[in-house]
């Protein structure tokens, strides 16, 4: 099957059967998910979402996050993973966010890479979930899935995945296509055992024509 084929089935795919797909992370500002993101690296949205609340209690916007030592934001998130390089980054971040953009959350995607915590994945979901930009952000669900369905192409990084996959898929489709290939990547295409028995994406995937021998 041909790539540009393969793309046009699986997004026709998720526009039927999963036609609303958001982050699962709880935020009500652009601040709180940019905490929240910087939380979910390597860690899962679940144990993020048990953190948070009573993390924007004590910390409810950036000014007072900048204030705080990094000692006191450590005993908040310790439960996630990398809570030591985290507490450094969200102080970091406030501080930054306070400091040089005037306590709002840029919508840039260059701009946003300059908070600390804040790479381009990051940035990409910020940008694509709350300001609502063409942009697709690469994590390691969107990484395997891509590649397991055949999307991607000997793509060795999140930035060479991204780049096939901007190519392909239409810009307004960009942001939702992120949860989409997250979401399918997180309950479907597991990554050890794939349910691709449950799989609505049999016909299309390159993975399971392989393992098969459709």
């Amino acid at each position: 099957m041909r790539r540009t084929e393969r793309f046009k089935k699986v997004i026709a795919w998720f526009q039927e059967n999963m036609p609303v797909a958001e982050t699962e992370l709880h935020y009500t500002t652009p601040y709180e998910l940019l905490v929240a993101v910087i939380l979910s690296a390597q860690c899962t949205d679940k144990r993020v979402n048990l953190i948070t609340p009573p993390f924007f209690e004590r910390f409810p916007t950036a000014e007072v996050l900048s204030k705080a030592e990094i000692a006191e934001v450590f005993e908040y998130i310790r439960s996630c993973s990398y809570p030591n390089n985290k507490s450094k980054s969200l102080v970091g971040m406030a501080q930054k966010l306070v400091g040089e953009f005037n306590n709002v959350v840029p919508s840039d995607i260059t701009e946003l890479q300059k908070l600390p915590g804040v790479g381009r994945k990051t940035a990409n979901v910020i940008a694509s979930v709350v300001f609502d930009q063409p942009a697709l952000a690469v994590d390691t669900h969107v990484f395997r899935v891509a590649a397991r369905i055949g999307l991607t192409k000997d793509a060795k990084t999140p930035l060479e995945t991204e780049r096939q996959l901007v190519k392909h898929i239409p810009e307004s489709l960009l942001a939702i296509a992120h949860h989409w290939l997250i979401l399918h990547g997180r309950y479907v295409c597991v990554a050890r055992k794939p349910k691709c028995a449950e799989c609505g994406l049999q016909a299309f995937c390159d993975f399971y024509h392989r393992n098969n021998k459709v």
